[in-house]
C-alpha cells in the first residue's frame, strides 16, 4: 500500500531481563521475603526458564541492591536496616526534588494534568479503603514525577529507589500512611506544582519523605518489626 505507515517489528525481550523483572516484583510484593536464599535450582523449576538466563538475572538484581551474594551460601534477598530506610528517603528526596525543579522550567501545567490522574486513582483507592492499589498508585505517581523531568539519569537512579521503597512498605504495612493524609500530601504536591511556587514545592517534597522516614522506623526503643536496627545480624 503505497504511503501506508508500516509496522514496527515486535522486539524479543532477552530472557534475563524479564526473569530479573520477576523477581523484582516478587520482591517487592514480598511473595520474595527479605532475608529468601534464592536457589538456582528452585527458581528455574517455578519460572520455568533454564538456568542460564536465570543466574543473569539473578546478577542483575545483586547490582541493584536488593539481593546479595554471600561466598559459598549463595543469594539472598537484601533485609533493609533502619539507616537503610533513612538512606533510600535521602537519595529520594535528593532525586525527586531534583526532579521537581527541573519540571518547574519544562511544562509544570501539563505534568500537574498527569500527576492528577494518578491522583485521582489514589483517592479512589483510599476511598475503597484498597492498600495495594493505593501503594500502586503512590509509587507510579513519583515515578511519573521523575520522568516528567525528562532527566534519563534522575530516572534511572529512581528505579531502584522505588523498588527498595516498596520492599520497606511492604515489611511495614502497618506504618503505611493514613490514606486521606497520604493523598491530601500528594494533593498539596501537586497545587504547588500547578502554581510553580518552587520554595513551597521543596519544602513539600522534603516533608512528605521525613513523615516517611518517621513511620517507618518508629518503634519501642527505635526498633521496628521486620527491619531490623544497624546492630541486628541482617542478611543485607
Amino acid at each position: 500500500m503505497p504511503g501506508a505507515k508500516r509496522l514496527q517489528p515486535v522486539r524479543r525481550e532477552p530472557a534475563a531481563v524479564a526473569i530479573a523483572r520477576r523477581l523484582t516484583e516478587a520482591i517487592m510484593d514480598g511473595t520474595l521475603a527479605p532475608g529468601t536464599q534464592l536457589g538456582e535450582a528452585e527458581l528455574a523449576a517455578e519460572l520455568g526458564v533454564s538456568r542460564g538466563p536465570l543466574r543473569e538475572a539473578m546478577q542483575r538484581i545483586v547490582q541493584q541492591g536488593i539481593a546479595h551474594s554471600e561466598p559459598h551460601r549463595g543469594v539472598f534477598v537484601t533485609t533493609l536496616t533502619e539507616d537503610d530506610v533513612r538512606d533510600i528517603y535521602l537519595a529520594r528526596t535528593a532525586v525527586e526534588s531534583a526532579a521537581c525543579r527541573l519540571i518547574l522550567r519544562r511544562d509544570p501545567q501539563g505534568t500537574a494534568d498527569r500527576l492528577a490522574a494518578v491522583h485521582r486513582a489514589m483517592a479512589e483507592a483510599a476511598r475503597r479503603g484498597d492498600p495495594t492499589a493505593l501503594s500502586a498508585a503512590d509509587t507510579e505517581l513519583h515515578q511519573v514525577l521523575v520522568e516528567e523531568s525528562g532527566s534519563p539519569r534522575l530516572k534511572r537512579m529512581a528505579q531502584t529507589l522505588f523498588v527498595e521503597t516498596r520492599m520497606c512498605i511492604t515489611a511495614l504495612q502497618d506504618k503505611y500512611p493514613v490514606p486521606d493524609v497520604m493523598v491530601d500530601e500528594h494533593a498539596a504536591i501537586i497545587e504547588a506544582i500547578r502554581d510553580g511556587d518552587e520554595e513551597r514545592l521543596l519544602r513539600l517534597v522534603d516533608e512528605h519523605m521525613q513523615d516517611a522516614v518517621r513511620r517507618l522506623t518508629e518503634g519501642p526503643e527505635g526498633a521496628v518489626p521486620g527491619v531490623p536496627s544497624r546492630t541486628e545480624a541482617v542478611s543485607g
